[in-house]
């Protein structure tokens, strides 16, 4: 490093006098956090400018120092948005690059900005700002991805599918049905998100190092300046605490992990082992070896991606878990994880809302699945209760009359009525079998019957979908 720069540094460091020799080189490289905070820039500018104004509203720097700030740092943003900002290393982090350059632009006018405030509740503000702009964003494309859903729900209200417990083939249900259930798990990480960023949405700014500070000024203006609901309450919790940051991981967990349900069904019925869908090539990839095959490499890789989120509210778990108040250095290692969930999920949405919408459906496919494994039966048992039957007798009876028709290698349907009754071991009350039985026991009829809020039936699908879209705007 050339003398210049040693010297521009310590100028830009408020502890440089201090000490009695500049930090090494590799304490530069290890301490620094410009490698990665200048996603902070520019909401940084902005906390800059809100905090700027209120000194001169306090009278705490002269309106003329306002007037100096703004102009530098509207040329300081320019310059990044250009490309044209010159980051240096031996300047630390994103706030002391752009203090020195707006100092080096308008003077000591820069030098007085930093009045009132600290590194602490500087960078507790400018993670708050960031994140809150990358909720919202997430919030918008989570919107998009639940109504691709309810799109693709409305097509197939009607499409029969097999529905598994234990992966076996269960009962029969729409595949409607079945998207609207991540439908509902995706609309609760909405309102996840939602409940986060009101607690997110407080300034910390002015709480200064930890014991606020001496000078006059007024919190609620900048809180009001920068859209903040209001102010952290104590000056020690302002700066210290990164649970808004948790909260978000923890967030991006669990729409992650919902995210990878989806993915593993996805991958599954991709399968020539169940052919019930298809993807576009473009979310695919072939083999290198392998002409014939077509691998789900977007839902794969988005299982994958669960991990690397799961480790990253681990990371800001651990990393808070033994801090002593107030502030530690510890907390420069919150951003890369945070980042990196950000990161994911919203790509994650992005390209997941793309694919939503183009899956294709092998409706015949599912609805033949549907008829395997015998998954009428419990409709069997209903009826047999319907007819005056206990419960625990009419299932033993239907158990009877499945392992029946798998020792003929047969259907339930398949079954004469005189079959039917003798298989279920109840040919000495024929009352309790009618022909209508039989309307029952196929895949449609089943359905069918599922007449309840929040049963499987098309019309109440289609019902919870209208309901969806109403609160969906």
């Amino acid at each position: 490093m050339s003398s210049t720069k040693n010297s521009l540094a310590n100028k830009a460091q408020a502890w440089s006098a201090r000490f009695n020799e500049p930090v090494s080189e590799l304490v530069q490289r290890y301490t620094a956090s410009i490698g990665f905070d200048q996603r902070f820039a520019l909401v940084d500018i902005a906390g800059s400018l809100a905090h700027a104004e209120m000194l001169a509203k306090q009278k705490i720097i002269s309106a003329q120092d306002l007037t100096d700030i703004q102009k530098g740092m509207a040329q300081i943003k320019a310059e990044i948005e250009a490309g044209d900002f010159n980051w240096q290393l031996a300047l630390e982090d994103v706030h002391l690059n752009i203090e020195a350059r707006l100092t080096e632009l308008i003077g000591d006018a820069g030098k007085r900005l930093h009045t009132g405030r600290s590194r602490n509740d500087q960078v507790a503000t400018d993670l708050r700002l960031w994140l809150r702009a990358s909720v919202d964003e997430i919030n918008t494309s989570l919107t998009l991805f639940r109504s691709a859903f309810l799109n693709l729900a409305e097509q197939h209200a009607g499409t029969i599918m097999p529905g598994h417990t234990h992966l076996q083939v269960a009962q029969p249900i729409t595949f409607g049905h079945h998207l609207m259930a991540y439908y509902e798990m995706f609309t609760r990480d909405a309102g996840r998100l939602a409940d986060l960023r009101a607690r997110l949405n407080r300034l910390p700014l002015g709480a200064a190092a930890l014991a606020g500070t001496t000078y006059p000024i007024d919190r609620e203006h900048v809180a009001r300046s920068l859209g903040f609901d209001g102010i952290c309450n104590n000056s020690l919790d302002a700066v210290s605490d990164r649970d808004f940051a948790i909260e978000f991981c923890a967030f991006a967990s669990i729409f992650m992990m919902h995210i990878s349900r989806l993915s593993e069904e996805l991958v599954l019925w991709l399968s020539p082992r169940f052919g019930f869908i298809d993807l576009p090539d473009r979310f695919c990839t072939g083999s290198s070896i392998m002409p014939q095959k077509k691998n789900p490499d977007v839902p794969e890789l988005a299982r994958g991606k669960t991990g690397r989120v799961y480790g990253d509210l681990i990371s800001l778990l651990t990393l808070m878990k033994s801090q002593p108040l107030a502030y530690n250095k510890d907390n420069q290692e919150d951003k890369e994880p945070l980042f990196d969930a950000v990161d994911t999920v919203q790509d994650t949405l992005r390209i997941f809302a793309d694919m939503v919408p183009h899956i294709e459906v092998k409706a015949d496919i599912m609805k033949a699945a549907a008829e395997e494994g015998f998954a009428t039966a419990t409709d069997l048992a209903d009826y047999l209760v319907k007819k005056g039957l206990a419960f625990r007798d009419a299932h033993e009876a239907v158990a009877h009359a499945v392992k029946a028709c798998v020792g003929r290698n047969c259907m339930l349907t398949d079954l004469s009525l005189a079959e039917l009754r003798f298989a279920c071991g109840l040919d000495s009350r024929p009352e309790l079998l009618g022909d209508d039985v039989f309307a029952l026991l196929t895949v449609e009829g089943s359905v069918q019957s599922r007449q309840h809020a929040g049963g499987t039936a098309p019309e109440q699908v289609l019902r919870a979908i209208k309901q969806a879209r109403s609160d969906l705007k």
